[in-house]
């Protein structure tokens, strides 16, 4: 089984959504944690937007990335620039990844002015959907069908 862990800077939003995410599409092929370098706790907004696309992830927590450096991942993800150049030394990691997201939580960007915030988190989740399951299926096979 393989190990993931996504880090964000909060850990409220972005790698709570691709926590579950890639966790769906995995199935019982790997374990995916989830972590950030200044945790906020996990944002009402990402449980309502993920339980609207039918994945319950109300029972996450928000955790600091130090509790992990001592599991051996075979993959760390960061979905935000912020934790990417913030995190913490992990000693067996296979692999570091980087794909940033917006934050769903700030500002709309420029492009979309007036973009509420559930608007903001649908489409951040959207985006952060396609990424895990073409992940999941790069790394691991074919996602678990939807």
């Amino acid at each position: 089984m393989k190990k993931i862990l996504v880090l964000c800077t909060g850990n409220s939003a972005r790698s709570q959504l691709a926590q579950g995410y890639l966790q769906y599409f995995a199935g019982d092929r790997a374990e995916v944690l989830s972590a950030g370098v200044n945790p906020k706790g996990v944002n009402p907004l990402a449980v309502q937007v993920m339980a609207e696309d039918g994945i319950d992830i109300s029972h996450h927590t928000s955790n600091h990335a130090d509790e992990y450096v001592h599991i051996p991942f075979d993959y760390v993800i960061t979905v935000c620039d912020n934790a990417r150049e913030q995190c913490p030394f992990f000693p067996t990691v296979g692999e570091r990844i980087h794909q940033s997201f917006l934050d769903p939580g700030h500002t709309a960007p420029a492009d979309r002015p007036g973009e509420d915030a559930l608007t903001s988190f649908r489409r951040v989740r959207d985006l952060i959907k396609t990424y895990s399951q073409e992940f999941i299926a790069s790394r691991l096979g074919e996602a678990v069908p939807q």
